[in-house]
């Protein structure tokens, strides 16, 4: 890993020059997390500008990161365009915020401010948009049994991270262990964290021991009652911008 970081930092900075601000890792590699095989290396980079001569010139860097690397392409910001689009990525500025190194030039991140309210509002419009894609799946799926356990294992990570940031909306820091996330998941939202622990332990690479259609029904009414709960931590007329 550090091979190939040590090696990106400097295809980019020859590729950008005095350009290029800053590259920062982020994710569970930047944690420790790392596990080679099935983690990935993201990547984000701040430029000083960043018009279209200036990507090109970073092009073939980043077909290289990620045709040969099998990498994600790095995210590229402007400083003060990184710092004003917290509102509307709140869930992955505070992510990023919360779990990065800085492999090249100042820290980027460590001062973002990131709105906690319109944070909230992105985690129940994320949970609404899975559930409403769940719903979806069966509609498409029929009783085609594959299908839903695919749905199942896939929507894992989604759920994971939104879950996650259902206990930051609610003030509290999540525990790291799945289980014990989805345990004070479960007892904040009132519902059961058996459905979230069944798939996860299924993304996992353990057998499925419940029903299909079951286990996607339980499924997807405790994501309903995750966002009932959410919806009723900040009543909808009182979204604002800027915390009053």
């Amino acid at each position: 890993m550090e091979t190939k970081l040590t090696e990106l930092v400097n295809r980019l900075t020859e590729a950008a020059g005095k350009n290029i601000e800053s590259v920062v890792l982020y994710g569970s590699a930047a944690t420790g997390a790392y596990q080679p095989g099935t983690s990935d290396l993201n990547i984000l980079c701040t430029l000083v500008t960043m018009d279209v001569h200036e990507l090109q010139l970073l092009a073939p860097v980043v077909h290289w990161w990620t045709r040969e690397e099998k990498e994600p392409p790095p995210l590229f910001f402007l400083s003060e365009e990184l710092h004003r689009s917290t509102d509307v990525f709140a869930i992955e500025s505070l992510d990023i915020q919360r779990a990065h190194r800085v492999l090249y030039g100042s820290d980027p991140v460590a001062n973002l401010h990131v709105p906690m309210n319109l944070h909230r509002v992105q985690v129940e419009r994320d949970l609404r948009l899975l559930l409403l894609r769940l719903r979806q799946h069966v509609l498409l799926a029929g009783k085609n049994e594959l299908e839903y356990r695919a749905i199942l294992k896939r929507s894992d990570s989604s759920s994971l991270t939104l879950l996650r940031h259902t206990l930051l909306a609610f003030g509290e820091e999540p525990p790291t262990e799945p289980s014990l996330l989805f345990e004070r998941v479960a007892a904040v939202a009132g519902t059961e964290a058996a459905a979230f622990e069944d798939i996860h332990a299924f993304h996992e690479g353990r057998k499925l021991e419940k029903d299909s259609f079951q286990l996607y029904d339980e499924y997807i009414r405790a994501l309903h009652k995750v966002i009932i709960a959410l919806d009723g931590l900040l009543p909808k007329k009182e979204w604002q911008r800027v915390r009053h």
